[in-house]
């Protein structure tokens, strides 16, 4: 091999999934070449009021979009490929590797924004070669199947992206990891490792997904009335077990939420589930049922404001309504920040005489990521050089990190960094970059992507907290000055009926102010519009001890 120069580096750049939960998306960048792992989505936290998704910031790509290869994908998850077709509206020339149930959910994606991609199905042991890099296929266990590993091999080495998994040595479709490449993969040298860190903090092993098919089958026996089940629609595997039990236990199914039917129907068409003929039925037909003979897989076990469970403990739902004497399963556990969301729909669903089993009083969820004792598995088959934990929160990305330095490895080989930080590999060893590249948070609300920013957040915020007060005034043309009594509108501060002395005193205050600046020949319409604010903001302050927004409009008649 010819002597690295300055420029012969292999940069590793994270634009999401570092500090966070989902949004996973990974550059990984040698001369003018550039391919990508996973392009996910996160969901809006609580102060992102409106806001729909949020994907990771393409800037950087954007100023390198010539440099772009390919883009791997090593599940088919939300926060894996959740981001994709906003990604491809932009870079649409972009070939997608992955398993072909991950292509198949993608495709489905990509129909619904209208547009298509060149997407190219591999499987286990499969070398994709790009230029400088070479990429194989290294077939994972997790809760989904089609879940693969990449080892990447670049000039300098080998770099080992795990992807999201767990070790599970009897998965559903009967194929585990394939430990002896690991194994080989270790002993030939691999330059980094970037593995899942979510359950990072957990110790010993995450159980099977074949547990969580016990309890259910248990459950459904002991059943009278209606099961309704919430998983999350990718969960392929939960899927396939509920089914199961539905059909071992005399009942058939139906399913609530597009995103359920539409993966379901992917995964059964590719082979990916086993549905007997006659299992599922339209979820109009329901009603017509008895209710021992219906289970109803249904979104929204986070507690998701517009999912299927969430109309239906708001009875809000169209076709299914909450019964005394139903079952209703949540089948995972809240993502760090659901909590009170989750709470809130399992409070809603026993006061309608519901019996609610969740993870806390039965085993009804096992989850998809490796615990302490799999990670160090992990490592002690890659044996990489360098580190690099991903995928999670800051309390994940260092019990990671612990984990590695327990098993020997030196700190100064692990890297805790934040998305847009460049790794810079080189034949001298890895440093952090002092120049990281855009890495924020690109809000997508409705159609727009990208148009909404702090400070638009920060005025819904301020909004849904005082609520909005317009005053509209009229301008004569001819005098420039004000020629009517300001009106004023409320919205979300106060019932005006109920606060008519407030709103006539908020009245003439303003119209005080305005005759006051017509006395000294004030016509600067900004100056009249930042004096009617500052003196109805101090005047409701007063009041109320509140702070509305407030608005002025001024008409020229």
């Amino acid at each position: 091999m010819r002597k690295q120069t300055n420029m012969d580096t292999v940069k590793v750049i994270p634009l999401g999934g570092l500090n966070e939960i989902g949004k996973n998306m990974t550059v990984f960048e040698y001369k003018d070449e550039i391919i990508i792992v996973d392009c996910g989505l996160c969901f809006p936290e609580d102060e992102m009021l409106g806001i729909d998704i949020v994907i990771p910031d393409f800037s950087y790509l954007h100023r390198n979009r010539n440099k772009i290869k390919a883009m791997f994908i090593t599940h088919g998850h939300e926060d894996h490929i959740g981001a994709l077709p906003y990604f491809l509206k932009q870079f649409g020339e972009v070939p997608v590797y992955g398993a072909r149930l991950s292509l198949g959910l993608i495709e489905n994606k990509l129909k619904e924004h209208g547009i298509s991609g060149t997407l190219i199905d591999v499987t286990n042991g499969d070398i994709i070669k790009l230029g400088n890099f070479s990429v194989e296929v290294i077939r994972m266990t997790h809760s989904i199947p089609g879940s693969a590993a990449y080892a990447i091999k670049t000039p300098l080495g080998y770099i080992f992206h795990t992807g999201d998994f767990k070790i599970d040595y009897t998965p559903l479709d009967g194929d585990p990891i394939n430990f002896q490449r690991l194994a080989t993969l270790g002993g030939e040298g691999v330059l980094l490792m970037m593995a899942d860190s979510t359950n990072a903090g957990k110790k010993g092993f995450t159980a099977s997904e074949r547990t969580v098919g016990i309890t259910l089958d248990n459950i459904f026996a002991e059943a009278e009335s209606r099961i309704i089940i919430a998983t999350f629609a990718s969960n392929v595997y939960r899927v396939q077990r509920i089914i199961d039990a539905a059909v071992k236990n005399g009942r058939c199914v139906a399913m609530s939420g597009r995103s359920m039917v539409n993966v379901v129907a992917t995964a059964t068409e590719l082979g990916y589930m086993k549905v007997p003929k006659g299992a599922i039925v339209d979820i109009n037909k329901v009603r017509t049922m008895d209710d021992d003979k219906v289970v109803i897989i249904t979104t929204g076990s986070q507690g998701e404001p517009m999912s299927a469970l969430t109309r239906m403990a708001n009875s809000e739902h169209k076709m299914i309504q909450v019964k005394k004497g139903d079952t209703i399963i949540f089948s995972s556990n809240p993502i760090p920040g659901n909590e009170k969301p989750v709470s809130s729909i399992i409070n809603k669903l026993f006061e309608k005489g519901a019996k609610v089993i969740h993870s806390d009083v039965a085993d009804i969820h096992v989850s998809g990521h490796a615990s302490e004792e799999e990670l160090k598995l992990i490592h002690s088959l890659v044996k990489p050089k360098y580190f690099l934990p991903v995928h999670g929160e800051y309390r994940h990305l260092l019990a990671h990190s612990k984990i590695a330095e327990d098993l020997g490895m030196s700190s100064e080989n692990i890297f805790l960094i934040e998305n847009g930080d460049v790794l810079e590999f080189s034949e001298k060893g890895a440093v952090k970059s002092e120049n990281p590249v855009p890495s924020g948070n690109i809000l997508v609300d409705g159609l727009g992507v990208g148009d909404v920013g702090n400070i638009v957040l920060r005025d819904r915020k301020l909004l849904s907290e005082g609520g909005l007060i317009i005053v509209v005034a009229a301008i004569s043309k001819e005098t420039g000055f004000v020629c009517t009594s300001p009106e004023i509108i409320s919205r979300g501060f106060v019932y005006v009926r109920e606060s008519e002395d407030l709103i006539e005193a908020a009245r003439n205050a303003v119209k005080e102010r305005l005759e006051k600046y017509e006395s000294e020949g004030v016509k600067d319409w900004s100056v009249l519009k930042n004096g009617v604010k500052d003196e109805l903001r101090d005047f409701i302050y007063k009041q109320t001890k509140r702070s509305p927004v407030i608005l002025p409009i001024f008409i020229e008649v």
